[in-house]
């Protein structure tokens, strides 16, 4: 249903319980005004498209800072300036474009940090002929539909991630010195269940998942395999076709993510910025 907020700025919602699109202009988007009705959206359905801006860096830049802190991580920024990081399989633009692979399942980005980012915001720069599209699931939805005795079951459960985990999925067979360098990017034990400040709550899952705490490797693989594949019923997921210039945000906290196959020598190219995470796993 679509909810009419001004006569520049409506939203409507693509799926039952995930991703929204808003229909706005530059003006508006950069201005800020609407800035608490954006954050409102995207908590409410996780993941928020903006069709065909074609916002310039500067712009998008502009646009992050409006929703919170502009995060800047390890190899994203520019001389300690605000940047845009570029994702591609072209190492000729990213070097690291490497790590960028085990984006191709589903995944919550920060799970390395106690504070993960808040959101992130990309637009595409060019498209893959083929492939490309980017599925969000919400991870609240997920959780709230879980039968009440089972999520008694589940509250206090807490997983073991790891960086190296999310890599093995694109290859099982790394050498020695590749493995070292994954280890080297840390893991961290957080809960099943994020608890989080609003009193709502979300599962914790994705590719970096190792080991459920307390229960063997195949119990645990199990249970972790078995919840990934609940978030990610077709009633809790948005599939975004990409058209070029389109914009995107998704809360972090509150959705896992991950893009699907297309040819690495295509030329894909979007820009991303994030924003600081604003609460702790709890």
């Amino acid at each position: 249903m679509a909810e009419a907020t001004q006569l520049n700025f409506e939203v409507i919602d693509v799926t039952l319980h995930t991703g929204s699109v808003i229909a706005t202009d530059k003006e508006t988007l950069l201005g800020g005004a609407m800035t608490g009705k954006i954050r409102e959206v995207l908590e409410r359905r996780g993941v928020i498209v903006f069709p065909q801006m074609n916002l310039s860096d500067e712009e998008q830049i502009a646009f992050t800072h409006t929703l919170g802190t502009f995060a800047h991580e390890a190899g994203e920024g520019n001389d300690g300036g605000d940047a845009v990081y570029p994702i591609t399989m072209d190492e000729t633009i990213n070097p690291v474009a490497a790590y960028l692979k085990g984006a191709f399942y589903w995944h919550i980005d920060g799970t390395m940090s106690d504070r993960p980012i808040f959101a992130s915001v990309m637009s595409s720069r060019a498209l893959a002929a083929e492939g490309g599209d980017t599925e969000f699931c919400n991870t609240y939805a997920a959780w709230d539909a879980i039968p009440e005795d089972e999520k008694r079951q589940l509250e206090s459960l807490k997983v073991k991630h790891a960086f190296w985990r999310s890599q093995i999925y694109w290859n099982p067979e790394p050498s020695h010195a590749e493995f070292q360098n994954w280890l080297s990017r840390g893991s961290n034990t957080l809960p099943l269940v994020w608890k989080h400040r609003s009193g709502r709550k979300s599962l914790v899952l994705g590719a970096t998942a190792l080991q459920v705490e307390g229960m063997d490797l195949t119990e645990s693989e199990a249970l972790l395999v078995r919840l990934r594949d609940w978030a990610t019923e077709p009633r809790f997921v948005y599939r975004h076709k990409w058209g070029l210039g389109d914009l995107v945000v998704w809360d972090n906290t509150g959705t896992m993510h991950r893009a699907m196959p297309y040819d690495h020598n295509s030329g894909r190219l979007m820009h991303r910025t994030k924003l600081e995470g604003e609460e702790t796993f709890a």
